[in-house]
């Protein structure tokens, strides 16, 4: 392999590009240790000890250290891992190790966030967030069928936040409301049954 092109990340770190498409992104020191400079030529085996010693560590401290902040699924900790150039073998390694101990589990991080925005957010919002992040479809579904989502209530605490009073209200300012709840994902009929009537525009 060749070291085509030395780039600087920061005051510490540097990208090295090789001539087989992988990046790498290493500290001053680490370069000085592999004798790396432009144009000079790295083994299959310096490059593996790289990948295992260096950066498979460093990606699983980078992963630990994501999770102090906030619980994350696995395609965010890939996403984030990617962002820093981390090669896809110390990704495999970080997340396999996220796995084998526990630390990571979608369908878990998924009944958690129905259960924390269960009363604020829509259900079809919630949807697309969770697929978003990583999580397919069909699990979504499943878990919202075991943790409902109870529109009707979330629209009536903002009706009541917002001093709205739907029986002072004429067609015209119902259908404002409707459309703004409508925005936020909310479905028509959980509106509508809320403000006591459907309205439907001639």
């Amino acid at each position: 392999m060749t070291v085509t092109e030395i780039v600087p990340v920061d005051k510490r770190r540097s990208k090295v590009i090789l001539d087989d498409d992988f990046t790498l992104v290493l500290y001053r020191g680490e370069l000085r240790r592999y004798s790396m400079e432009e144009g000079s030529e790295i083994t299959r085996e310096v490059y593996e000890e790289i990948i295992r010693e260096i950066l498979c560590k460093r990606a699983r401290e980078r992963v630990l250290y994501l999770l102090k902040s906030s619980d994350k699924t696995e395609q965010e900790l890939r996403r984030k891992l990617k962002e820093g150039y981390y090669p896809q073998e110390a990704i495999e390694y970080a997340i396999d190790f996220l796995k084998k101990h526990r630390f990571i589990n979608d369908e878990d991080y998924a009944r958690r966030y129905v259960e924390f925005n269960s009363r604020r957010k829509s259900e079809r919002q919630i949807k697309f967030e969770l697929q978003r992040k990583g999580l397919d479809k069909e699990t979504v579904s499943d878990i919202l069928k075991e943790q409902p989502v109870d529109e009707a209530a979330i629209v009536r605490d903002y009706i009541r936040k917002k001093r709205l009073f739907p029986e002072q209200m004429d067609a015209r300012e119902k259908s404002k409301v409707m459309a703004s709840l409508g925005r936020k994902g909310f479905s028509y009929e959980a509106v509508s049954r809320v403000l006591g009537e459907i309205f439907v525009d001639d």
